[in-house]
Parts: C-alpha cells; structure tokens; sequence
C-alpha cells in the first residue's frame, strides 16, 4: 500500500525553474506545499522589526524548504528567495497528506525530521543570545564552511556584509571590523565577497564554550 502512494506522489511532482533574486516563497502567502531543492542555492529569511530582513539559513541541493508552514498556520511565516538560478520540485499539502497518512514509516522520518530541528532551533536560540558579535561571526563562517565547503581556496557561498549581518544579527559595520581583524589574525582571507577560512581549527576553539556546531 505505501510503495503505490510513494510511487503517485513521486509522479504528481512538479519540477520548474527559478531566477536569481526570485522569491518562490512569499511571507504571509498561504502554504499549498513543500519544496525540495533539486539544485542551487537559497536565502531563507523573515521579516523583522521596521522591515529588517533576518536571514535564517541557506539551503543547497537536497535541503526541504516550506516545512514548517505544512500542516500548522496555513500561512508561510518565512520568505525565500533564489541565490542563483535554481531546479525546484514541489509537492502539493494535499498529495503529501494523503501519503503521510497511508506510508508511516514515511511518518515517522518526517517525526523525527521536526524533532531535530525543534531541537537545534531552541539551542540556536539559547546559544547566539550569550555570544559577542566576533563570535557570531565567527560561527557563521564556521557553519558557511559546513554547509557549503570552498573552493579555489574561498567559500562557495558568497555574502555581502549586509547579509552577514542580517545571518548574524549584526551590523555591516561590526560584520566588516571582524572580518578586518580575523584577516589581519590570518584566520581568514577575504577580497570584496570572497572569503576563505585559512585557520578552521583555531576559529572553532575561540568559540568551543558555546558547543554550538549546528547545521541549521
């Protein structure tokens, strides 16, 4: 009975394309499914106070985007928005019911999927609030270099300050002072976007005492 349900859902898929700097999820649109990245790259992000944006992470390849409105408000309380140009394949909130209902071992993943992330989410939470602004920064690359690796010697992903700031929860000005001082630490090299983590040993020591390496 489950492998026919599998087998419908995998077929009623939609697969399509989406330009960088498209939003694919709007804030406070209503939620009519779930999104698989299939390739490329992707900003997460809310809204916050007098409109400034907070990013919350980025998603690649085989990350689930849209999850946490499914089933719960009805409304998306996230944005997302296409780092580059990107394959997305979606699934309606009807289809992935009715599967859900009928396949629990597929129940039970997604159980344990909103568990982990309940989990990690509650100590990001405890954990950003007790550090200093260097070590926020600090743990953004430090989880940048986790998520999406280097290479040619800098990060794959590339932000501007303004967005280390809003992924932070700092400033542009204090983002660009950190970065200045782990460069001239030679921590770090950095030329305009481009970053490349030169001392990954040294960095997770200065921030240890947190034991905050999440993949969030």
């Amino acid at each position: 009975m489950g492998l026919p349900a599998l087998k419908k859902l995998l077929e009623n898929k939609h697969r399509f394309k989406v330009l960088k700097g498209q939003n694919f999820i709007i804030e406070g649109a209503p939620v009519h499914g779930i999104y698989f990245v299939y390739k490329g790259k992707v900003k997460v992000f809310k809204t916050g106070l007098f409109g400034k944006e907070q990013i919350n992470r980025f998603v690649k390849d085989g990350d689930i985007i849209g999850h946490r409105g499914f089933g719960a408000g009805q409304h998306h309380q996230i944005g997302a928005m296409a780092m580059e140009d990107i394959v997305l394949c979606s699934f309606s909130s009807a289809e992935l019911l009715k599967v859900l209902q009928t396949v629990p071992s597929l129940t039970f993943d997604f159980m344990s999927f909103y568990s982990r992330e309940l989990n990690q989410s509650e100590t990001k939470v405890r954990k950003f609030a007790q550090m200093t602004v260097r070590e926020k920064v600090i743990d953004a690359l430090l989880y940048l270099n986790r998520k999406f690796r280097q290479k040619g010697g800098y990060l794959t992903l590339q932000l501007s300050r303004k967005e280390m700031a809003d992924f932070t929860g700092t400033t542009d000005e204090q983002v660009t002072r950190v970065i200045s001082a782990l460069k001239k630490e030679n921590l770090i090299k950095a030329d305009a976007k481009k970053i490349g983590i030169l001392d990954i040993k040294t960095l997770k020591k200065e921030i240890s005492e947190h034991n905050y390496f999440l993949d969030l």
